[in-house]
């Protein structure tokens, strides 16, 4: 083999394995997956499943799907992961902040502001990839990184606090709707409560809400 021969097939082999995609499947039942990966047939259930598939082709991702909704496909564009919710609910989620400072308590405004963004949410409203959320309806797929390198945390599914954060570049966690319908609730009824400071330092500046002692406004 010649030196530029050589040359040009290191190159070569280098292209072939600087493309990944990752597609992380979820459903409402077992996923079966043939041997190539792109045929997918999933049936109705009632317990969240899911299955990520790797794939290091430079060109487009075409999955088809068999399932409770009938045939469909659903493409990967581009390199990145990629979440594909064939389940009977839509799944909503965002990009995860961590660091290691606990909050034990939030203001009124805090919880006005997390009200309002879970209430966009549901109804799909500023939600965009330039944000880090994501809302996908059932028979959809969205691409919500352009890294591989990432953890999701799906529906059902807390974070655990042991969870090293520094093993990936970042965080998701995803909602089954039905979730964030129940968050929106819980949080609407700590608004109409008012909540003593306890033990804690008080300041009359302080309009914060604490998570102890509530008592009816």
């Amino acid at each position: 083999m010649t030196p530029r021969f050589l040359f040009v097939a290191v190159l070569f082999l280098g292209a072939c394995f600087s493309h990944q995609k990752k597609i992380l499947i979820y459903a409402n039942s077992k996923i079966v997956v043939d041997e190539t990966q792109k045929n997918i047939t999933v049936q109705e259930g009632t317990t969240q499943v899911e299955k990520e598939l790797d794939f290091s082709s430079s060109g487009p991702i075409v999955l088809n799907i068999n399932g409770p909704g009938g045939k469909y496909s659903l493409e990967a564009s581009e390199d990145g992961y990629w979440l594909a919710n064939l389940g009977a609910d839509t799944v909503v989620g965002s990009l995860q902040h961590t660091g290691s400072t606990k909050q034990t308590r939030i203001t009124q405004e805090q919880l006005k502001s997390q009200l309002d963004s879970l209430n966009k949410l549901v109804k799909n409203v500023n939600v965009s990839a330039t944000s880090k959320n994501y809302f996908i309806a059932p028979g959809k797929i969205e691409k919500i990184s352009s890294i591989t390198a990432v953890k999701v945390f799906g529906p059902f599914t807390p974070i655990p606090s042991s969870f090293d954060a520094s093993s990936v570049t970042e965080i998701y966690k995803f909602y089954d709707i039905s979730e964030v319908y129940t968050i929106i609730g819980k949080l609407t009824e700590m608004s109409k409560y008012k909540y003593e400071n306890g033990t804690e330092p008080k300041d009359d500046n302080d309009d914060s809400v604490y998570t102890i002692h509530p008592t009816k406004k």
